[in-house]
């Protein structure tokens, strides 16, 4: 789903610019493209990429990749838990929903890799500031998923420990 031309349409290049959560990659990230920007409103490996499209619509294509339990977790997670928990994890993205702004037909994919499900999601616009801001929904809607789908009973580690307890802040709950 990335795109393989060297520059970014510049009509998304100015909306990439604007939008707060979009900017400088970490040094340790590594873009699924050329022209990859990345996602920094969520701790998880995130990118968005755009290429013009025949009817002149810009398509955004979103990875972004989530840990397994067992790579945030002090303890031990036995493999029928982190696969059922990731089989939930993917049905749960699959049926994504209307979280976006336009009128999109999201069929999002997740894969298991090494480096942990990477989800991917491509959706078409032909205004730019839009398709931006939908393609951060996404990227949102995958990071609260995830938080979502946190088995109790572990101690998680960075980023999913940071997660929680902002998730915890914004519902007004106190610690566990």
């Amino acid at each position: 789903m990335s795109n393989d031309d060297t520059e970014l349409p510049d009509r998304a290049r100015r909306a990439f610019r604007q939008h707060d959560s979009l900017g400088d990659p970490r040094a340790d990230a590594t873009p699924p493209s050329q022209t990859s920007v990345p996602v920094t409103s969520t701790p998880f490996d995130a990118w968005v990429d755009a290429a013009e499209t025949d009817d002149g619509s810009i398509q955004f294509t979103v990875t972004v990749t989530v840990p397994l339990l067992s790579d945030v977790t002090e303890g031990e997670v036995a493999d029928i838990v982190e696969d059922g928990w990731a089989d939930t994890f993917r049905r749960r993205v699959e049926d994504i929903g209307a979280v976006t702004e336009g009128d999109h037909d999201l069929d999002p994919s997740v894969a298991r890799t090494d480096e942990g499900l990477v989800t991917e999601a491509a959706l078409s616009d032909i205004d730019h500031h839009r398709g931006t801001n939908d393609a951060v929904a996404v990227v949102d809607y995958v990071e609260g998923t995830y938080v979502q789908g946190v088995i109790p009973g572990y101690d998680y580690t960075a980023p999913v420990s940071s997660l929680i307890e902002a998730a915890r802040a914004a519902g007004g709950s106190d610690p566990v």
